[in-house]
């Protein structure tokens, strides 16, 4: 019976891999990745050779009778998303569940998630929090945002840049002017945090062009702090 390793990779910056995540990968004997051409660029910056075979949002529910054989003959095989923890937003939780189901080991190495950060430099609570993840795209979403307008503990939002607008304007007609920040880019030379209440941030984010996966933090309801300057 094989084994499922599942191992984060960096968010951003190469060097955010962790030593145990290099050593596991060039172990394996087979990499389940996201995007095969965005594993194989940091296989190559790693030195490191491997078969791969994709696995991502598009098909992951057809591909995993088939996963599942071919990881109980394979001596080692790595789960990898193209940025951060699988499983975490990102394909890999339908694998890990049938794997479990199917009696396979499975073990998750610790390493980059890209919330864990951003809530940190957002300033707002950190003791308790809930995450969300990506917000539907449509039906759902205004459920979602109202559901969270009483939440007390700090919120935190995965979105992408071409949604940011839509997003704010919807938190701040559902959820009203809280305090946020969005942080992006993380560990990257473009590293950028804006902290605000949402109609300022709004106004900043209407007046560029924000690029990279984006991390949004909503200060929870009883926290008790001003607007954060920007």
């Amino acid at each position: 019976m094989g084994a499922l390793i599942v191992v984060p990779t960096p968010v951003g910056n190469l060097q955010d891999i962790t030593l145990r995540a290099i050593e596991t990968l060039k172990q394996a004997t087979l990499i389940l990745a996201e995007d095969t051409r965005t594993t194989g660029f940091l296989l190559k910056n790693l030195g490191i050779s491997c078969p791969m075979q994709s696995y991502h949002k598009f098909n992951e529910y057809a591909r995993v009778a088939q996963l599942l054989d071919r990881i109980s003959h394979e001596s080692c095989t790595v789960l990898v998303s193209d940025a951060g923890t699988p499983g975490i937003s990102d394909p890999g939780h339908i694998l890990i569940q049938a794997c479990i189901e199917a009696g396979i080991k499975i073990s998750c190495l610790p390493g980059p998630t890209a919330f864990v950060p951003a809530i940190v430099m957002s300033g707002f609570a950190t003791d308790r929090f809930c995450f969300e993840g990506f917000l539907p795209h449509k039906k759902g979403r205004q459920t979602k945002l109202l559901s969270l307008k009483n939440e007390e503990r700090t919120i935190i939002l995965y979105e992408s840049p071409h949604r940011i607008i839509k997003t704010l304007e919807q938190i701040l007609e559902f959820i009203g002017n809280r305090n946020i920040a969005i942080v992006r880019e993380i560990s990257k030379i473009f590293e950028e945090t804006i902290r605000g209440d949402v109609t300022s941030v709004l106004e900043i984010c209407k007046k560029k062009t924000l690029k990279g996966e984006i991390v949004l933090i909503i200060e929870g309801t009883q926290t008790g702090n001003k607007p954060k300057k920007i």
